[in-house]
């Protein structure tokens, strides 16, 4: 969420109004009376100070990384270690193109090759592949053609349709699902990868450096950690933006990004694993209070959405304890009168630079209406 615009000049039009009215006074020795010509005048020009003082704070607040928008927060990113916005990056997967029979010589499968699905995006190989000789297959990486995160969630199979025919073509499917697929970074995401980028300089393998180039990856990254159990080794742990652990396709192009020989220093060795998820459920009766000016229905929305969100908070940072309170929190402000929480219970997670990180997972649901009680 962006910050809220700093005042650097009152933009308020009433004191500016009634300031211009004493001058006028003190300087002409005369009173200005309400509807008079003098009254409108001075109304007309405090009119146009006003917006001149609203385009000055909109401008200084645009030379402010943490409050400027779009194409400022651009310019303002030459003076980062990242000077531009990622873009939307194109979802990957691997595929596998099948010949009839096998072959004397090497088939060769062009790159560009492309396929698709049933009403779905176009997908192309990255890269020249061969089936060898002798062989019936050939698996190599297809990119889609249409950048952002609607290419995520191919499931295996479901990429089937071959447009460009090669020699002695049989059938093709994807065999793992899609992901790598992103959106252009917003605002705030930008701004938090410019404030990350600060340790990029270091050349030192810094953990705040790893983790900024891990981020880079990929804009529906909402959490890294990295983290050095013994000398000379470097684990990044990877969670996605809906909570879930890194796919195959991200963790690889995270270990690409982190193993460059720009970015790990000589003696260290790089590996991308998995954080370990700690299930909790969340279990609770909730009680609203008669006349209490909203409907049921309008509460059991609210509430719905609060564990929604409550979910979203809990299982989208690595390290982060499971704590009930915050649920809590969330749940007197849709208009409840009380709970009783039976789950999740206060659980404390590992988040250290020497174990594997722990992350919360929620698993079984169950919110009960407890119906109306008196105040």
């Amino acid at each position: 969420m962006r910050n809220p615009e700093y005042q650097f000049t009152d933009a308020g039009i009433e004191a500016l109004e009634a300031r211009l009215v004493q001058d006028y006074e003190n300087f002409s020795g005369a009173a200005v009376q309400p509807g008079s010509p003098e009254r409108v005048i001075i109304q007309w020009v405090a009119s146009i100070l006003t917006h001149e003082r609203a385009l000055m704070n909109y401008i200084g607040n645009q030379n402010i990384p943490s409050r400027a928008e779009g194409e400022n927060l651009d310019a303002l990113a030459e003076l980062m270690y990242l000077p531009k916005r990622p873009q939307a990056a194109a979802a990957v997967c691997t595929q596998r193109f099948h010949i009839s029979e096998p072959q004397q010589s090497a088939i060769l499968v062009p790159k560009g090759t492309r396929v698709t699905s049933s009403g779905g995006p176009i997908w192309e190989t990255v890269e020249d592949v061969y089936v060898n000789i002798g062989g019936s297959y050939a698996d190599v990486q297809v990119r889609s053609q249409t950048p952002g995160k609607a290419g995520n969630g191919y499931t295996p199979g479901q990429l089937n349709t071959l447009i460009d025919i090669y020699d002695y073509y049989s059938k093709t499917e994807n065999i793992t699902a899609s992901d790598g697929g992103a959106d252009a970074a917003t605002d705030d995401e930008f701004y938090e990868l410019m404030r990350a980028s600060m340790d990029a300089y270091s050349c030192a393998g810094a953990r705040g450096g790893y983790e900024y180039f891990a981020r880079q990856v990929s804009t529906e990254i909402a959490d890294v950690i990295a983290s050095s159990p013994t000398p000379g080794v470097v684990k990044l742990y990877v969670l996605m933006s809906d909570g879930t652990l890194a796919t195959e396709e991200i963790k690889a192009a995270v270990l690409a990004a982190c193993n460059a020989d720009t970015v790990r220093p000589l003696t260290d060795q790089v590996f991308v694993e998995d954080a370990e998820q700690v299930g909790y459920n969340i279990d609770f009766t909730y009680y609203t209070q008669t006349g209490s000016g909203r409907s049921a229905a309008e509460i059991q929305a609210a509430v719905d959405n609060a564990v929604r969100e409550y979910i979203r908070w809990q299982d989208t940072k690595l390290g982060r304890d499971i704590n009930p309170d915050e649920l809590r929190e969330r749940l007197y402000h849709t208009g409840i009168k009380r709970i009783e929480l039976r789950e999740p219970v206060f659980t404390r997670l590992i988040n250290d630079s020497l174990s594997m990180p722990q992350v919360g997972r929620a698993g079984e649901i169950t919110v009960v209406n407890g119906g109306y009680e008196d105040e």
